[in-house]
């Protein structure tokens, strides 16, 4: 039977110690879609959305959200990340998110890629709620990390 690594031998949640484990360079990327109605698409590319600048803000929310996900996620470690990428572009159907995340520590960043993606997303979507209550968030999901134990690893 398959031993959960999240899980003492009572059953009971427990975060997993990596004290022993050694930092090596890892690294993840997620991605991610704000669909947007096509009057939002044409505000973010004229740059008229009455909030501002919404691709700025977005980028930092992924950012600075990648550095804090230990906070949000109760079991995950805190790291140093020691690189964070947020690129937006603006398409026809509204806005694609890809975050990369990078560390030289002892565990992974595939959390932190995904926490960047998510939040950058809501950014967007807090940016333009006002225009289209329809905007929304789809597919959020890794697509590549390496280093580790486990190795390299891409989405096919």
């Amino acid at each position: 039977m398959t031993r959960f690594t999240h899980l003492d031998d009572a059953g009971h949640a427990r975060m997993v110690d990596v004290t022993e484990k050694q930092p090596t360079v890892r690294s993840a990327t997620a991605t991610g879609r704000v669909a947007c109605s096509p009057e939002v698409v044409a505000a973010l590319r004229d740059g008229a959305v009455p909030k501002g600048d919404v691709l700025a803000v977005a980028r930092i929310a992924g950012i600075s959200a990648a550095k804090r996900t230990a906070e949000l996620l109760p079991l995950a470690h805190v790291i140093g990340v020691h690189g964070a990428t947020v690129d937006l572009e603006v398409d026809d159907a509204g806005v694609a998110i890809t975050a990369t995340v990078r560390t030289a520590d002892r565990t992974g960043v595939e959390m932190e890629a995904l926490t960047a993606v998510s939040v950058t997303a809501l950014a967007v979507v807090d940016m333009v709620k006002g225009l289209d209550k329809h905007t929304s968030i789809a597919d959020v999901r890794l697509v590549a990390k390496s280093g580790g134990r486990s190795g390299d690893w891409a989405r096919t």
